[in-house]
């Protein structure tokens, strides 16, 4: 099964905390490399970013990886490739507490 090609990522903040996005690729040497953050995703908001304002180049498969301030980080387990100017985002949305928190995948759209 291929891996869904994606423009962007997006998170919704539904837990009491403040979250930042950051996202994980792995380079042409095979190393798993980390984005910088993004802004601040706040209780009830959504953040969107594209993966290659982050410096993530095209073609890459990328994660998502959710940076909970304060608390536990959360990675997810799905994988996307990243295709600059595709359309597709790939949605999540993270809940919970500081130290008690879950992410979930929301699909595409």
């Amino acid at each position: 099964m291929p891996i869904t090609k994606v423009g962007k990522i997006s998170l919704k903040n539904s837990g009491g905390f403040v979250a930042k996005m950051q996202l994980a690729y792995i380079n042409d040497d095979g190393e798993k490399v980390y984005t910088g953050k993004s802004g601040d995703v706040t209780l009830g908001f959504t953040k969107e970013v594209d993966p290659g304002d982050m410096g993530v180049p095209t073609g890459s498969n990328i994660y998502l990886k959710a940076i909970v301030v304060a608390g536990f980080d959360k990675e997810a387990n799905k994988m996307f490739v990243y295709e600059k100017g595709n359309t597709t985002v790939a949605k999540f949305m993270i809940s919970g507490t500081t130290l008690s928190n879950d992410m979930g995948f929301l699909g595409t759209e």
